[in-house]
């Protein structure tokens, strides 16, 4: 007979060694991040014509109705 109490705790074992090399993973990059140098940033103003939305209209196919009789 197989001894559940065993696999289960290699079960529990195993999934906890998982966790904490998740954590330790994400503390390393969390790490990484914060001693990155900060990007510089530049402040561009834009002019009264460059605002807006530049896209071309499409021109899709106009779908006539039928007349109801």
């Amino acid at each position: 007979m197989p001894d559940y109490k065993e696999m289960y705790l290699k079960l529990f074992r195993a999934s906890e060694e998982a966790v904490n090399v998740l954590i330790a993973a994400q503390r390393e990059c969390e790490e990484l991040y914060v001693s990155a140098p900060e990007p510089e940033l530049k402040v561009i103003t834009l002019s009264e014509q460059g605002c807006g939305n530049k896209a071309k209209p499409t021109n899709y196919p106009q779908i006539k109705k039928k007349d109801s009789d």
